[in-house]
């Protein structure tokens, strides 16, 4: 062998190169499970993981307000309504056409790449078993290979990146509460608080679960009941738990998972919930297992230290690390804050969701006219949409959830991944400026408020101040706090709108030359109050500019400003609102 060895040196290099593959492999591996130490969350070589995620909602499990379906929206119900409409042939191809579309490795393997490192899967009950009702035998448990197998794959597609995976039970059978959209309820059937066999079958479920997956590393944790609310003491006036004061049947079912899954697997970070979406754990402590984690959720409340002294005394009492396990449906701004307060105390988090049919997330899943339509009459009522049409709309509509085919929004990654640890601006587009060339108004630089812009309105608050406010106003094109609206009358172009005194939108350009141009600023107004300034890198070159009266906020006008410097090179331009009550589209430079 030696001999051999010694006569074959070409090929040394090649065995090395294995070698070093296989201790970067054993390296990688060598982190090993996530585990709990006091109050933090640990790798086996005891080192901190602060778990940076997203979660794959609507992908198992469809909440109608993903989908722009407001009127009976739980997921059985928008089904049961389209196969009403097409026949249930079509229906399940529309269906097994989204469950194979929406998650792939793509998808993962773009995460990585973003700076994520870990992924919450909401998954459905129905998708890994039958209802009781439709059991063949009473009592016994069916498996369906369906969810284990979308399970797998996306196992498989995290340990290709080195992300973890959270598994988390998002519909149970039966439904854990009363707001019936998150956990697709049917309330003609018993819940799963008011049903033994609900009960045993989720038991089953998560014993099943940890049995597939109790030798796999990259399964982060099991979030093993998402957002409980249900008000056992007084279930007709606290509906979803927020009051409840015992909690008596949410933790001793929680107890009976955790055996469940401690008689197949002692490794992996049980995470539990509270009554009221995850933050109600009154009668919950003292916690009773070793590798035990609170999870609890934060909507549209204000990012101080307040807003999570709850948790962190939980943490500090029970001597346990705590995850955010769902947060966001809000403004780049609000995002920004709240990372930044969360890794401030160590707290790793989970956004939601990662696409949906709508802003404010890193994909967003486009529409079709099709589509739009079946939409109006499940929300609305009216002239039935024929089936062909029916069928178009969601065929597309499932293609359209391919990674490829949404659009990214490259705003909100920026705010979730750089923006917490970064007060620079970046330009958003490369803005490289010569004769005749048009900036866009809504393509102002990316970064923090008060940076790349300022926006007097930039999130909702509406938990913290009982008043919804409208943060970015069009929801549209892109999710920070400025307003921006869509031009009905020319296909995709954008323009800023709302604007009041004080607001100011920052661009960095880059001119070829120095060169002076002419500015043509192309805005709307009612009347002639609103007024702007420009400023050149920081220099105020043109002060308290009336913009005109265009006859009305949606007929668009141009006007100048000249001899307006710009240097070689990189340069920044801020348009200033001294007055607002004005709309603006775009500036083209001329020299």
């Amino acid at each position: 062998m030696f001999k051999h060895l010694h006569y074959k040196k070409p090929r040394l290099g090649k065995y090395f190169a294995v070698f070093l593959l296989c201790m970067a492999v054993q390296y990688a591996n060598a982190q090993g499970f996530l585990r709990t130490a006091g109050t933090k969350i640990v790798n086996e070589r005891g080192e901190n993981v602060l778990l940076r995620g997203i979660g794959l909602g609507g992908w198992m499990l469809q909440e109608g307000y993903m989908l722009k379906i407001n009127k009976e929206s739980q997921q059985y119900r928008i089904r049961e309504r389209i196969e009403e409409l097409m026949g249930p042939k079509q229906t399940q191809e529309f269906y097994d056409a989204w469950l194979s579309n929406h998650t792939r490795k793509i998808d993962v393997d773009s995460l990585k790449r973003w700076g994520f490192n870990s992924i919450r899967l909401p998954m459905h009950y129905n998708l890994y078993t039958l209802p009781v009702d439709k059991e063949p035998v009473a009592g016994q448990d069916t498996w369906l290979e369906k969810g284990f197998a979308l399970t797998d794959s996306l196992l498989a597609w995290c340990k290709a990146n080195q992300m973890y995976l959270i598994l988390d039970l998002h519909a149970a059978p039966g439904g854990q509460g009363n707001d019936v959209n998150i956990a697709d309820r049917d309330p003609s059937k018993p819940y799963l608080w008011t049903s033994e066999a609900n009960q045993q079958k989720t038991v089953a479920l998560w014993k099943k679960l940890a049995a597939r997956y109790k030798d796999e590393p990259y399964i982060g944790a099991y979030d093993i009941l998402n957002e409980p609310n249900y008000g056992f003491q007084n279930p007709e006036e606290d509906k979803n738990g927020t009051k409840e004061k015992l909690n008596a049947p949410l933790r001793k079912l929680m107890v009976e998972i955790t055996e469940a899954i401690r008689s197949v697997d002692q490794k992996h970070i049980i995470i539990i919930e509270g009554n009221g979406w995850g933050n109600n754990y009154n009668g919950i402590f003292p916690v009773w297992d070793k590798n035990m984690v609170l999870s609890f959720h934060k909507y549209w409340n204000y990012n101080n230290q307040a807003s999570i002294a709850h948790i962190i005394k939980a943490r500090d009492e029970q001597q346990v690390p705590v995850w955010l396990g769902e947060t966001g449906e809000n403004s780049n701004v609000w995002f920004t804050d709240a990372i930044s307060l969360l890794e401030k105390n160590n707290i790793g988090w989970a956004w939601w969701p990662l696409k949906k049919v709508g802003s404010n997330n890193p994909m967003e899943i486009r529409s079709n006219p099709n589509y739009d339509a079946l939409v109006r009459y499940f929300n609305n009522g009216g002239n039935k949409p024929k089936d062909s049409n029916v069928y178009s709309g969601l065929m597309e509509l499932a293609i359209y959830t391919k990674l490829e085919n949404t659009i990214i929004h490259r705003d909100v990654i920026d705010a979730m991944i750089r923006q917490p640890f970064s007060k620079e601006t970046k330009p958003f587009k490369a803005n490289k400026i010569q004769n005749k060339s048009i900036l866009f108004a809504v393509d102002y630089d990316l970064g923090r408020n008060g940076k790349a812009y300022f926006d007097v309105d930039t999130a909702d608050y509406h938990v913290s101040t009982n008043k919804r406010s409208a943060g970015n106003r069009g929801r549209i094109y892109r999710n920070d706090g400025v307003d921006i609206a869509k031009d009905s009358a020319q296909y995709e172009k954008y323009y800023v709108n709302h604007i009041e005194k004080g607001e100011w939108l920052q661009y960095t350009v880059s001119s070829k030359n120095k060169a002076n141009y002419i500015l043509k600023l192309n805005t709307a107004a009612q009347d002639a109050e609103g007024k702007l300034s420009v400023f050149i890198n920081g220099l105020l070159v043109a002060k308290n500019v009336n913009v005109p009266n265009s006859g009305g906020l949606k007929n668009f006008k141009t006007f100048e400003i000249k001899n307006v410097p710009l240097k070689a090179g990189k340069n920044t331009i801020r348009i200033l609102t001294d007055a607002g009550g004005y709309n603006f589209s775009y500036i083209q430079f001329i020299k």
